[in-house]
């Protein structure tokens, strides 16, 4: 019987000094999600630009076919400066106005000159340019006055300030005035010999023609062409009435990039070897 109850008390005492049994050991933590991925930045919005591309130095094509120029290159830096995409659309001068009030573009930046009539139609911001015009003729031919190149053929824009003075000026003195939709058709027809000369911009004509070989045997005559009643007030940028918020945002744009340095590097680039600010006074 004592037998029995130590055998029990032994039993006791080693149950009650044995291990407790180990919890089960906790499910590992679900990894962390990955961060969600960025949203893309929006693409800033379109800005689409009527060019006429027959304009050089101020709007042409490259070899490879891509718009180039003064007016493009400056196009391009007021839209970064106004965080908006540039779109370039060609365009028929003579069509230019009319395009843009039909909403085919929204602004044109190509040389159009701020004038008493094209205000009527669109508005304008600031003037970006400012040259003066010259006529062109053969080193041959004697120049003094509109009189004196009476029966000679001059070529001009179709629809140009050019073509305004031509027909103001030239016309009454007896000058037949030939207009055409491009300004690169100008210069194909006085190499063909179907025209004398033509008007053109100042810096147009010089980068455009005279400096080519093709303008070897022309030259400048007469004073510069200015008068606001043919020219108006400089080369601003054309939009359509009603866009007062886009012409502020330009007005600025167009006062940052004379400020920062851009439009000096641009002047330089196109104009250095002739030593001229084409803002103009």
């Amino acid at each position: 019987m004592k037998k029995l109850l130590l055998a029990l008390a032994v039993t006791s005492v080693l149950a009650a000094c044995g291990k407790k049994e180990e919890a089960a050991p906790a499910a590992p933590a679900a990894p962390a999600s990955a961060p969600a991925a960025a949203a893309p930045a929006p693409e800033a919005a379109v800005l689409k630009v009527a060019i006429d591309p027959t304009y050089e130095p101020f709007t042409f094509k490259s070899a490879d076919g891509k718009p180039t120029g003064f007016d493009v290159d400056i196009a391009s830096a007021l839209c970064e400066q106004i965080k908006r995409k540039c779109e370039f659309v060609e365009q028929v001068w003579d069509s230019m106005i009319p395009g843009l009030n039909a909403k085919k573009y929204d602004v044109i930046i190509s040389s159009m000159s701020i004038t008493d009539e094209r205000l009527k139609e669109v508005d304008f911001t600031d003037k970006y340019y400012n040259t003066p015009s010259r006529i062109v003729l053969k080193k041959t031919v004697k120049y003094t006055d509109p009189a004196s190149i009476k029966g000679k053929k001059i070529g001009v824009l179709k629809g140009s300030t050019q073509e305004k003075y031509a027909l103001g000026e030239l016309k009454p003195a007896g000058v037949v005035v030939n207009s055409y939709e491009a300004q690169d058709q100008v210069y194909l027809d006085i190499k063909s010999g179907r025209l004398d000369g033509t008007v053109a911009d100042f810096m147009e004509v010089t980068g455009g023609f005279l400096s080519k070989p093709e303008g070897a045997n022309y030259q400048l005559v007469g004073p510069d062409l200015k008068e606001p009643k043919y020219y108006g007030y400089g080369a601003g940028i054309a939009l359509r009435k009603g866009e007062d918020k886009l012409k502020a945002e330009l007005n600025d744009a167009i006062k940052a990039i004379r400020g920062n340095g851009t439009y000096k590097t641009l002047n330089d680039k196109y104009f250095a070897k002739f030593n001229i600010d084409v803002y103009g006074e």
